[in-house]
């Protein structure tokens, strides 16, 4: 798993600072004296072969010398030393190495590569090379050259930039914000952003993970972890260079529209990532997050003593896509008994400019009883006839309370006390209310958490393999690729385009090609015999674009103007693109549609996260407007039509005045398709269709442009090679037959298994339930099945048996591969009073077939020395069975594949 022996480097029992040095302003000497600040509770020693003691601590010239075994080393010795540091310590059997120089190249021959080959002969992990290393307020450590130790808390932040990670620790000294950790991950050699994503997801004292993202490297492997630990706590990211103009070279108008940054931005959407734009959004997204759960809804009641930044506040909230809450009758005639004749009477509920302490107690009181609302904001103008402290601890006491009776299912209440002294904003942090000095501030950081939960539900939808609603005919459009590869061609023909695309149920013009203007003339009277008009354009594999040349004539209506317009466009091509290879003109009939929307949809391929589907506003002028949305495939129709939706167009798809609405899930169809068409045929590079039409009949397909090439393998595993996000692998369904006839019926899980989960492990003994997971357990939580049900299928696959007849889960096997692909750890559980039927063993057959389908080498896991059944079936699966050198009643299992 990518979170192997991350708990040793995060949390370890024992610590070597290798390379600190006497010289003040040395980070060597910053990070010693960092670590005893801290009061590190392990074993700790120092390793330097020029001094015997070091600021009072002894040091010792190699690891090998220290009387024990550190589990983490920390590296601060120049960078050519590094690989045989880590050599050393490997060989004495540390779990790894904090790598905080830079220095160390990339790639073939490097140091960073000889550093990363000695670690993985010992199975080291290691963290870095070039960073600001890490902090681990719960364990005592901080193995870093920051200035400041934070609080324990329940934040993690990851950052690939040390000065981000440094600054965070600033700003949260100031706010009495705490974190489970910060780690500072540099050049990313082994544990990068998806490992510690794993990691802090699964950690306890962690209730949301921040990001400082600069560049992904292995999409998929992120994707997975990202979406994993999205469905259990939030996860919210800043990413530097949103203005890289990453389309400059794009030879279709999708391709020039999906720039790296909406790219990353698509990503983020996927994955139910929360993103934010700078580090003081940021800021307030831990000031949330760090303080309060999400609300159920995204109703906000605001309590103001002041008028105007109340209605600010709704405003903001309005068009960030809150709701402002209503205030039920009860709560309204309680407010009008409590509170002046002149209180506003509605939300945002003003109490006065001369509001005390009482009377925001008792509105208050009133507003977090109220239930037509999810949160509620206080908001405070300074004024000279109630102090504002009173106030503050007024209501932080009142909060206090509230939680205290309702605990997980209390409202949040956020903060703003405009201009309030730094001790009133300390009295509202000692109390666990995030506060803002902003009303602007605080409505984004309730709408932070509306989001997460709005993800939640999201991530919840897998999208099926292949859609139901159409049957493509792959092996025609796979027919039509597989021919212009071979002809070395990169661009599609018009007649091969419209073929593609009709094998995919996409309607396109009738179209023809024309060597020379005789044989426009034939097609064109073809087509005026049906009472079309005809549009003529240049053909050229060379002209991609091509009304930039003058190579489209419309409305021609008899074989003369043909005949004309068809020469006048090919001397014009010849005169404007000599270089350009021209294979005649394309007739097509003339398609007028009066009140059809003018669309674009297509597929573009991004050097980090593969195939990327767009949909926005068509015609000649799509990159000025650029009203544009991207998503990773694979789409299913509600995943098409939340893309939809992200654009402007979207809102002219709907009817308004004389226009009628264009027919439900047209264009949502046709994005679908393209997503299964990328999957079926990762050699399409680039897709444009521009314009689509779309009207109350159905859609058009006008112009399109497709690029094709050679695809090499950009992910691991297998599913589609050119998608970060794996569909849903339908392909391994199956029903099986067992011991007595029993039938079952096996297939990948879902998220909407988890009340079968929770039935299932009803039925499983607590015997059986410690020999599964090693320990005594009474409960499940929603987000412990949710870990279990809510996969994406890239690196951890669970199979599901349902007993035919009842439809119950009698059985589940799972497999979580490491982050190279290379070793799957497995992990089985039965329904107890349903053993002994042959059911443990056709899952573990059906694992083993899985794990060999997706080119893992080893299947491995750690049984129970008591479980003897499963032992015994190991053996006779041909696994490897040997006792764990460290936990005595534990057997490591192995098969090699």
């Amino acid at each position: 798993m990518s979170t192997y022996r991350l708990k040793n480097l995060l949390s370890p029992r024992s610590l070597a600072l290798i390379g600190a040095s006497p010289r003040q302003g040395s980070v060597g000497r910053a990070i010693l004296g960092n670590i005893r600040k801290a009061k590190f509770a392990g074993e700790f020693g120092l390793v330097n072969s020029r001094y015997r003691e070091i600021d009072g601590v002894a040091a010792v010239s190699h690891i090998s010398k220290l009387p024990f075994v550190p589990e983490l080393v920390v590296i601060t010795a120049p960078a050519a030393a590094v690989a045989g540091l880590i050599d050393e310590a490997g060989r004495l059997g540390a779990a790894g190495a904090l790598i905080i120089p830079a220095g160390l190249g990339h790639g073939m021959g490097s140091l960073a590569e000889a550093a990363e080959r000695a670690a993985q002969k010992y199975g080291m992990r290691l963290i870095g090379p070039n960073c600001l290393g890490i902090m681990m307020p719960g364990a005592h450590l901080n193995a870093s050259f920051s200035a400041h130790m934070p609080c324990a808390g329940n934040l993690a932040l990851i950052s690939q930039s040390g000065a981000i990670a440094a600054g965070m620790v600033d700003w949260a000294a100031q706010r009495a914000v705490g974190f489970s950790g910060i780690v500072s991950i540099g050049d990313q050699l082994d544990v990068d952003i998806a490992d510690l994503l794993d990691y802090f997801a699964l950690d306890g004292k962690t209730r949301a993970i921040l990001l400082y993202v600069e560049a992904v490297k292995d999409a998929r492997k992120f994707m997975s972890a990202a979406r994993a630990a999205a469905r259990v706590k939030p996860v919210v990211v800043v990413k530097s260079g949103r203005m890289a103009q990453g389309a400059k070279a794009a030879a279709t108008h999708t391709g020039a529209l999906a720039g790296s940054d909406a790219v990353y931005d698509a990503a983020f959407h996927r994955a139910g990532i929360l993103r934010v734009s700078d580090l003081r959004e940021l800021f307030d997204c831990a000031e949330t997050l760090g303080r309060v759960e999400s609300p159920l809804g995204k109703r906000l009641a605001i309590l103001t003593n002041g008028g105007g930044i109340g209605v600010l506040a709704i405003d903001r909230l309005v068009e960030l896509g809150g709701i402002p809450a209503a205030i039920g009758d009860v709560t309204r005639q309680k407010l009008d008994a409590a509170l002046p004749p002149a209180w506003s009477g509605s939300n945002p509920v003003d109490i006065v400019g001369d509001a005390d302490s009482g009377r925001y107690a008792a509105a208050l009181e009133l507003l977090l009883a109220d239930p037509s609302n999810d949160a509620v904001l206080v908001m405070n103008v300074q004024t000279a006839i109630a102090p504002a402290d009173e106030i503050a601890a007024i209501v932080s006491g009142m909060v206090g309370r509230y939680r205290q009776q309702q605990r997980r299912s209390a409202k949040p209440v956020l903060a703003v006390w405009v201009g309030a002294h730094q001790k009133v904003g300390d009295l509202l942090s000692g109390a666990g209310i995030p506060n803002y000095p902003t009303e602007d501030d605080a409505v984004r950081g309730f709408m932070h958490l509306v989001r997460h939960r709005e993800v939640v539900e999201a991530l919840a939808q897998v999208p099926p393999a292949m859609p139901s609603e159409f049957s493509p005919d792959t092996d025609a459009a796979r027919q039509i690729v597989t021919a212009a590869l071979a002809d070395g061609r990169r661009w599609l023909d018009p007649l091969e385009i419209k073929r593609l695309l009709e094998a995919y149920e996409i309607v396109m013009v009738p179209t023809f090609a024309a060597a020379d203007a005789e044989q426009a003339v034939a097609h064109a009277t073809t087509l005026f015999a049906q009472g079309a008009t005809v549009v003529l354009k240049i053909m050229s594999r060379d002209i991609v674009h091509k009304s930039d040349i003058g190579g489209v004539v419309l409305n021609l209506t008899t074989p003369d103007d043909v005949r004309e317009a068809a020469a006048g466009i090919l001397a014009r091509a010849k005169a404007l693109r000599p270089e350009a290879r021209i294979s005649g003109v394309i007739v097509q009939a003339m398609v007028v549609r009066q009140k059809a929307r003018e669309l674009i949809l297509g597929l573009a391929d991004d050097p980090t996260f593969g195939t990327v589907i767009v949909f926005g506003r068509g015609g000649t002028a799509v990159e000025i407007i650029n009203d544009k949305a991207l998503a990773l495939p694979p789409l299913d129709l509600q995943l098409a039509r939340d893309l939809i939706e992200r654009t402007r167009v979207s809102r002219l798809l709907r009817a308004y005045r004389d226009v009628p609405a264009v027919k439900p899930d047209a264009v949502a169809m046709v994005l679908v398709k393209l997503s299964q068409m990328a999957a079926d045929i990762p050699e399409i590079r680039e897709l444009d269709i521009n314009p689509l039409l779309a009207d109350e009949r159905g859609v058009l397909a006008v112009d399109a442009r497709i690029a094709v090439g050679k695809v090499e393998r950009k992910f691991g595993g297998s599913g589609p090679a050119n998608f970060a996000v794996r569909p849903y692998p339908s392909q391994w369904q199956r029903h099986l037959e067992v011991k007595d006839g029993w039938r079952v019926f096996v297939r990948p899980i879902r998220p909407e298994d988890e009340p079968l989960i929770h039935e299932l492990l009803r039925h499983v003994t607590v015997h059986d339930l410690r020999l599964r997971f090693f320990a005594s357990m009474k409960e499940f939580s929603h987000e412990f099945i949710a870990r279990l049900t809510q996969l994406d299928y890239a690196r951890a696959m669970a199979f599901v048996a349902l007993d035919e007849v009842t439809n119950e889960i009698v059985g589940v096997v799972r497999i979580h591969s490491d982050s190279i692909y290379e070793t799957g750890e497995y992990a089985i559980l039965l329904r107890s009073d349903l053993k002994g039927r042959g059911l443990g063993w056709a899952l573990m057959q059906l694992i083993i077939e899985y794990a060999r389908s997706e080119g893992l080498k080893t299947i491995s896991g750690d049984v129970l020395q008591e479980n003897a059944v499963m032992l015994t079936m190991c053996r006779n699966l041909g696994f490897e069975v040997m006792a764990d050198p460290a936990e005595h009643d534990i057997c490591n299992v192995k098969l090699t594949l």
